[in-house]
């Protein structure tokens, strides 16, 4: 079971990990041993509230296939089940952060002093830079 919150999990068998061997460099072992991790998670079918089902789906993700299944592959590291350990935690992070509601931005303007301090210290910078120039110009 993965837990993401305090009243939200996933049960395992929604989870679907499957081994596959890694990509890159790896010398002798590289076409022996699958120890890279798939894991895909069907958003649409699992047992999560409506609300993260929506956000998870109006993600601009690449790893979110169109039918709603969740493509997660893990190859950091060498030993299987340290991958399945970092794609289990890239899960449960990616579905923690939808969790969070942004706050709304509101439009501010900068004070008529921290203007008016701008073009003071671009004033003085020009100063500075002019008379870098050489004497009679």
């Amino acid at each position: 079971m993965l837990i993401i919150s305090n009243n939200v999990s996933i049960p395992d068998n929604e989870i679907e990990l499957s081994a596959i061997r890694a990509q890159g460099a790896g010398g002798q072992n590289v076409n022996k041993v699958s120890s890279a991790i798939h894991l895909r998670f069907d958003i649409v079918k699992s047992s999560l509230p409506e609300y993260y089902k929506e956000r998870l789906l109006n993600l601009k993700d690449k790893r979110i296939t169109k039918e709603g299944v969740l493509v997660i592959k893990a190859q950091k590291h060498r030993t299987q089940e340290k991958n399945r350990t970092d794609a289990l935690v890239r899960l449960q992070t990616l579905i923690k952060s939808v969790s969070t509601v942004q706050k709304t931005r509101r439009a501010t303007k900068p004070s008529k002093s921290a203007k008016n301090k701008r073009m003071d210290k671009k004033t003085q910078r020009g100063r500075t830079k002019s008379l870098r120039g050489k004497i009679g110009d």
